[in-house]
């Protein structure tokens, strides 16, 4: 291997190190660009019914916050206010849990109730991993900037992209070879439909899962069903692990008035995921983002090890990028065109392939590439003297 080749293995692993060290900082700018992917769609729309893309820009960001800063003030106060008695009522519930099982233990034949393990013995098994997952929650911000920065700075990069975001775009194009911008500009495309409709879907699903866990709490009698409808819809953007959490709370309360309920509780839960899973889920994320229930699993255990508990939440938006990276460019610009035979002539026609132009449509931001005239052919050099002239 020659020294540039050293140099540029160097450089790589350099370039590696770096990436890994403002991890968490590029995850707060991938959240930066899922928010004014939605934003730029949504002015998109407006632009559709005739207003300017200046003018339609500033309402989307307005309404946004707006919106926001509305349901906060509306959602909040009384969250806080069931969310203290939530914190004193769940141990309680838990500790009725050990009564129970204590008693039920009791009664069981043999020695069987020494093989049973005590909600005790649980709760110290699960310790660690709650230790971890709190830990991870705090690093989250405690390495760049604390939570109020961080959102200032999701909030500026938001407003960034969104006021401009063909500028940004044709400058990631603008990374890749000539022959290749093209092909990018479509995948980019495919991106921005996908993390749209993951959004979507996402704020659809934790909309009705909030609404129907407060319809069948309230139905069974269940204490402060409004913190445990608000905790289950938003939990439900955290897929498989956020679905189980948010059936503790209401559980354990549920045991303070009976044993029954609370198995009521459960069931009800089960089946309300069940009905999202197959029912809602297919119709409102559609199979452009459908993912498999292994891969996605997998997905949020691996992002949540390597990110901590942000790399958890983005898990899902994350899978889909590198699902549509893997099946656009490895699988169909590489496997799919793999051939022996005419890989070398597939070489020699990109390396002789004009070099692109580029201009950009103001409607859909989208790059628009146009050929170059091919270059005109060489004169052809006059017969030598030696030669002789066909007659």
């Amino acid at each position: 291997m020659g020294f540039a080749q050293w140099i540029g293995l160097v450089a790589l692993v350099l370039s590696l190190l770096i990436l890994w060290e403002i991890r968490q900082l590029l995850l707060l700018l991938f959240v930066a660009v899922i928010f004014a992917t939605a934003v730029n769609r949504l002015a998109k729309r407006l632009q559709r019914s005739g207003v300017k893309r200046g003018f339609a820009i500033l309402l989307s960001i307005g309404g946004t916050f707006a919106f926001v800063i509305l349901s906060t003030a509306i959602i909040v106060p009384p969250f806080l206010s069931q969310l203290q008695q939530l914190t004193q009522l769940v141990p309680e519930g838990f500790r009725q849990l050990e009564l129970w099982l204590n008693g039920v233990t009791r009664n069981l034949p043999g020695g069987a109730s020494q093989y049973i393990p005590t909600v005790d013995s649980l709760i110290e098994q699960l310790q660690p991993l709650a230790s971890t997952l709190v830990n991870n929650f705090f690093r989250l911000f405690s390495g760049f900037f604390n939570i109020t920065l961080s959102t200032l700075f999701i909030v500026v990069l938001t407003i960034m992209f969104a006021l401009d975001p063909t500028t940004y775009r044709q400058g990631m194009v603008r990374l890749m070879p000539s022959f290749y911008r093209r092909r990018v500009d479509e995948i980019l495309t495919l991106c921005e439909a996908d993390l749209v409709g993951w959004i979507i879907g996402t704020l659809i699903n934790m909309a009705v899962i909030g609404i129907t866990s407060g319809i069948i709490l309230a139905v069974l009698g269940v204490r402060l069903a409004f913190a445990n409808a608000l905790l289950s819809g938003l939990l439900e953007a955290v897929p498989n692990v956020g679905p189980i959490l948010s059936t503790i709370a209401p559980t354990a309360i549920a045991l303070l008035d009976a044993p029954w309920k609370a198995g009521a509780v459960i069931i009800a839960y089960f089946l309300m995921q069940q009905l999202e899973q197959y029912l809602l889920v297919p119709i409102v994320m559609g199979h452009q983002v459908s993912l498999p229930p292994a891969f996605t699993l997998l997905a949020q255990l691996a992002f949540a090890s390597f990110f901590g508990f942000l790399g958890l939440l983005l898990a899902i938006p994350l899978l889909i990028i590198v699902r549509i990276i893997l099946r656009e460019v490895l699988i169909k610009d590489v496997m799919d065109r793999w051939n022996l035979a005419t890989y070398p002539a597939s070489q020699a026609e990109v390396a002789e392939a004009p070099v692109e132009s580029t201009t950009t449509d103001p409607t859909t931001d989208a790059v628009v590439y146009t050929a170059a005239a091919d270059h005109p052919e060489e004169p052809k050099k006059p017969a030598s003297s030696g030669e002789t002239k066909p007659r």
